[in-house]
């Protein structure tokens, strides 16, 4: 009898993504098999972000549309996960008789007790918070996925936040700060390793604040935790490892071990996502963000003293509430003076029990929209002149398959994370997982082209 399938989207970040992997290797455990087509699908599980209402209202048009689908064959189910359903719950069964299920960003586990349910009419939501480790221990996803073998991998280290910035929904929807064993963590990297994969990605809502309650409290050994840095540094002896990045950090966390080891951990790579949100100090007083300019541009500068290669990106909000024509000019002025290579920038949305919802002094949407449009086209000429920058050199280049710009081109990351287009010579046979070495040959706002420098290509994407 074959197995039922499943299928599942997913919205948001990076621990997302990750979430929805694990949740994959959760359902195969229990009997499903995955489909990437979800009119094969009898099971469509949706991994929904909540950072901004956008996200949310896709949640709830998708669900609409759904009603549809589950119509064309009996006994299909719909299920909802992440933070949306963290933060609505219940409510999403009553709102929408479609969906057969809801669970929390805590509770991956319950996924196959909640799906028996459904089947047999009973449905519910799970959303209670889980503030042990236990949360941690499910099934690594697959290594060798359909598409192909895995040379890159995402390992969350901690999950939850302390900070309660003032816009943010995050300390609602994750929870509390809690960090996994270096044990833990050292054996899922090392189990990756073996299964071929040599870049990891280590995720954490504050990535950097890894270990710190129980490093402050004396009582790191006995959690089997520590600094940070310590964890990099042993992540970086593991063999067969070529590529350790990590996100999203916290200016606040960043302590001279952290960017000491950016200039000496050799596969620590040359670029960091630093988030800033704003330039205005007063604008990042009223975030509750806990630092100002001159403490963000001196780690910037320490982390360029350290690796002066050091690429350097980040997350900038507009239009928060009181923010004024000064107040954005200052976050133009910080863009330059950090010299971003590239960044992710949004109009500020109000959510649902955040401190800056009640703010007032809102900014008009057509300010907002205006002062976005002049912020990305800034970003765009500082990418671009950085790219351009790039021509003439080596890169490294770690494939994932074709390239978007068509034309036999397939394309990768470097180790600074930027996008490498590159056109294979004759002779060149590459593909998802192969490391390319080539030359930079040409710039544009969004990407690198590159060209091999020799025939063939390598395992070793350093």
């Amino acid at each position: 009898m074959d197995r039922r399938r499943f299928a599942i989207r997913t919205y948001g970040c990076q621990m997302n993504v990750h979430d929805s992997e694990k949740l994959s290797a959760v359902l195969d455990g229990a009997g499903l098999s995955p489909t990437p087509d979800e009119s094969q699908a009898d099971l469509l599980v949706i991994n929904t972000c909540s950072i901004r209402d956008k996200a949310e209202h896709q949640l709830y048009s998708d669900l609409g549309k759904l009603r549809q689908w589950k119509a064309e064959r009996p006994g299909r189910l719909v299920g909802v996960g992440g933070c949306v359903a963290q933060q609505v719950g219940d409510r999403l069964l009553g709102r929408f008789p479609q969906v057969d299920f809801v669970f929390g960003t805590h509770n991956l586990r319950r996924v196959p007790a909640l799906l028996r349910d459904a089947a047999a009419g009973r449905r519910a939501a799970w959303i209670d918070e889980d503030a042990t480790r236990g949360r941690f221990d499910l099934p690594l996803a697959r290594v060798e996925p359909a598409g192909g073998p895995r040379r890159r991998a995402f390992v969350t280290v901690m999950e939850g936040c302390d900070m309660f910035c003032s816009f943010c929904i995050v300390p609602s929807t994750r929870g509390r700060e809690i960090s996994r064993t270096a044990r833990d963590i050292e054996a899922e990297v090392r189990a990756l390793a073996d299964a071929g994969v040599v870049e990891i990605t280590l995720l954490g809502q504050t990535v950097n604040a890894y270990g710190r309650h129980d490093v402050r409290r004396g009582r790191a050994e006995d959690a089997g935790t520590m600094p940070f840095a310590e964890l990099l540094a042993r992540l970086d002896a593991i063999p067969g490892l070529e590529r350790i990045r990590y996100t999203s950090p916290h200016p606040l966390f960043f302590d001279e071990a952290l960017i000491r080891a950016h200039g000496e951990l050799e596969r620590l790579c040359p670029q960091v996502h630093l988030p800033v949100q704003s330039g205005s100090d007063r604008i990042l007083e009223a975030m509750r963000r806990r630092y100002d300019r001159r403490r963000y541009l001196g780690i910037v500068e320490a982390l360029r003293t350290a690796r002066p290669d050091v690429a350097i990106t980040s997350d900038l909000i507009v239009g928060f509430p009181g923010e004024t024509e000064e107040d954005f000019e200052q976050t133009l002025d910080l863009v330059r003076e950090a010299g971003l290579v590239d960044s992710f920038s949004f109009k500020y949305s109000a959510r649902p029990g955040t401190a800056a919802a009640g703010l007032g002094g809102e900014v008009p949407p057509e300010v907002a929209q205006d002062r976005l449009e002049r912020l990305q086209s800034q970003q765009r000429e500082q990418t671009l002149a950085y790219h351009a920058s790039r021509v003439g050199e080596r890169a490294r280049v770690l494939l994932d398959g074709a390239s978007r710009r068509g034309g036999g081109q397939v394309m990768g990351r470097d180790r600074h994370n930027r996008v490498v287009n590159v056109d294979l010579t004759p002779g060149t046979t590459a593909g998802p997982g192969d490391a390319l070495d080539v030359v930079i040959v040409g710039a544009t706002p969004h990407s690198l082209l590159g060209r091999p420098l020799a025939a063939g290509n390598s395992p070793d994407p350093r």
